[in-house]
């Protein structure tokens, strides 16, 4: 049902869960050890590259995975297997 996880409205946050930037600011220092590791450098301004490229390379990467998610989600609970978990 695309149109409905295009525009559903989700409730305003709440609980007390593991926060989310702490998390990510551990996985950017693994991502950038990832990098450091397979190009020698860390990234640089005026690297030679267009960022806005890579960048946008990336965004439609990210959104093909989702709607992948998505997806299977949609699929997992048609068949009556557990569908909240991704």
């Amino acid at each position: 049902m695309a149109e409905k996880q295009a525009t559903q409205m989700e409730p305003m946050p709440h609980g007390d869960g593991k926060i989310v930037l702490d998390a990510v600011m551990v996985d950017l220092r693994l991502r950038s050890a990832v990098g450091l590791k397979k190009y020698g450098t860390p990234l640089r301004a005026h690297n030679g590259r267009d960022a806005l490229v890579d960048a946008y390379q990336e965004a439609l990467d990210l959104v093909m995975y989702l709607k992948q998610m998505l997806m299977e989600r949609e699929e997992e609970t048609k068949d009556g297997r557990p569908g909240g978990g991704a």
